[in-house]
């Protein structure tokens, strides 16, 4: 009975609820996310998986060039109008406009840079062409779903928004296990990958439409806030996109095909770890974001978050390091001989992952990084890892991986720690 009297007794109760349906729910998705991946592993031949890790890398790099912090404006100008279906359907529209316009941009970028890696890595011209035009459904989907998942999360409206990411991933696996076993071409992994994510984006939009007011015009003032915010994130996002996947670059150039499939692989394994980010992009960011302005509060919050989370990933990287070898085995016998590069791949993404926590974080707020200073301490790092390590190698490239990692993650922590310290209690 005294437990039950404790003043946070029902916030525990809820906050475990909360927790417990939105983990059950997302460790569905992402096992069917990696069932996937997997079955994509074990049926393409090595250099078809090479060339779809190329294309899936740079499928995450347009993604994040056509965003370019508009999510992150779309979330900050959310959380001070979410409870307002007009003002809030006006925020999404103006933001859904940006994007479609900094994605044309985008593929004019990234489309020469896959043709030349698929290329360079032994592809034809018939295989490089079919592969860039799979990509593209893909992207067009993903240009949309990051932005409308933000009002059902606003709303914490989570059980319809899981159900729609579950069907999905039911969607990719069925798809890709019907065409792999028939196709095992990179090009068709890619298609597979994105026709369900079109399909659920119209169920996606049905959800988003009963807690904001559709097909609102775009509005200038929410247009140039969310311009203002991208102008100040767009150089570090442009710089975190380069960053984060220049391992894959990297081997692409100065190594092999067999080494590109094997990191990728590995960094399929990674994809488990997303299961946390899924659950504080879902849960915590969207209250971070709508907290009021407690210099005290807010600090106590970034702690516990981080705290919570270095414990999970501790714990992570020690079951890998003690059992390496049925970990790999998922993988197949082309990979099993990577015990050691297996461990660093993991404590490379866990490091990558708490960065980009907290870099959504602080984004949340609407606070943003000095690109200058950001840029040049990353470069730095860059130069001086690059010259130290073979990056011809795979291991090379990963204790690469890990150190830029551990200078993002240093100066995130401190830029967030720095503009909370910085908050006038209202």
């Amino acid at each position: 009975m005294k437990l039950k009297q404790h003043p946070k007794y029902d916030n525990f109760i809820n906050w475990g609820k909360l927790i417990s349906i939105t983990g059950s729910a997302q460790i569905i998705i992402q096992a069917l996310g990696f069932a996937s991946g997997i079955l994509i592993i074990r049926l393409l031949p090595v250099e078809e998986y090479a060339f779809y890790t190329l294309a899936n890398t740079m499928l995450g790099t347009m993604t994040v060039l056509a965003d370019g912090g508009i999510t992150s404006g779309v979330m900050a100008l959310g959380g001070k109008v979410w409870e307002d279906k007009e003002k809030i359907g006006v925020v999404l529209a103006t933001g859904l406009d940006l994007r479609k316009k900094f994605a044309i941009v985008s593929l004019i970028v990234s489309m020469p840079i896959l043709f030349y890696l698929l290329l360079h890595n032994g592809a034809s011209w018939m295989v490089t062409l079919l592969i860039a035009i799979a990509v593209i459904p893909a992207f067009y989907a993903a240009l949309s779903d990051s932005l409308l998942e933000i009002i059902p999360k606003l709303n914490q409206t989570i059980l319809p928004l899981q159900k729609n990411q579950i069907e999905v991933g039911i969607g990719r696996l069925l798809l890709s296990g019907l065409t792999m076993f028939i196709f095992p071409w990179a090009f068709v992994a890619v298609i597979a990958a994105g026709i369900p994510r079109i399909w659920g984006n119209i169920g996606l939009r049905k959800i988003v439409y009963t807690m904001a007011a559709k097909e609102q015009q775009t509005d200038i003032e929410v247009r140039k806030e969310i311009l203002n915010l991208v102008k100040r994130i767009l150089p570090t996002s442009i710089y975190y996109c380069l960053s984060g996947q220049i391992t894959i670059w990297l081997i692409s150039v100065f190594g092999n095909t067999t080494s590109l499939a094997q990191l990728g692989a590995l960094s399929r394994l990674s994809v488990m770890l997303s299961i946390f980010s899924a659950i504080i992009a879902t849960l915590i960011i969207p209250r971070f974001a709508k907290l009021t302005a407690n210099k005290h509060l807010l600090l106590k919050r970034f702690f516990q978050i981080m705290g919570l989370l270095i414990i999970l990933l501790s714990i992570i990287v020690l079951i890998v390091y003690l059992l390496p070898t049925p970990i790999l085995w998922l993988l197949g016998d082309a990979y099993k001989g990577l015990p050691f590069e297996l461990l660093l791949s993991i404590i490379s993404s866990c490091i990558g992952l708490l960065g980009g926590i907290v870099f959504n974080l602080y984004s949340s707020r609407g606070w943003a990084m000095s690109p200058i200073a950001l840029i040049l301490i990353n470069l730095l790092a860059i130069i001086i890892s690059a010259s130290m390590l073979d990056l011809g190698s795979l291991r090379g490239v990963l204790y690469f991986n890990i150190a830029l990692g551990l200078v993002a993650l240093i100066q995130t922590v401190l830029f967030c720690t720095y503009n909370i310290l910085l908050v006038k209690n209202e």
